[in-house]
Formats: C-alpha cells, structure tokens, sequence
C-alpha cells in the first residue's frame, strides 16, 4: 500500500464525517473531587465541528488523489 492511499483514504473519511456527522464528538471522563474515599467525576462531551464546506473539499480531494494516476518516472 502506498502513502498516497493512505492519504487519499483518511480524506475521504474526514470529508465523510463531517458531512454526515458535522465533525468529531468525544466524551472525556475528568475527576472533580478526589478526597480519600470520596471522589466525584463527570463527563464533558466535546465537539470538534468541521464545516461543509471543508468535507466536501476533504472528499473531493480524496477522491481526486485515489483515482488520478501518479506520474511516472522517466
């Protein structure tokens, strides 16, 4: 496998998920309070928005370089 499949491929995934799912959201666990045997967490939900217009240049682009041929040496 070549790095320009590999380049080509996380494009188009990138450009897949912000388009579908309006960029990456995670969960991160964090500790309030830890005093001895009490301790107190919570969870924050995070999101890292990708906008449209960035997917869709993403997954043109992905496309592009999966498909074109690379040049070939003389």
């Amino acid at each position: 496998m070549n790095l320009r499949y590999v380049i080509g491929a996380v494009l188009v995934v990138i450009g897949l998920v912000s388009l579908l799912m309006g960029g990456f959201r995670w969960t991160q666990n964090k500790t309030v309070v830890d005093i001895g045997p009490l301790k107190a967490t919570t969870e924050e939900h995070k999101t890292l928005p990708i906008p449209p217009v960035v997917g869709v240049l993403a997954l043109v682009g992905g496309i592009v370089v999966l498909v074109v041929p690379a040049r070939r040496r003389a």
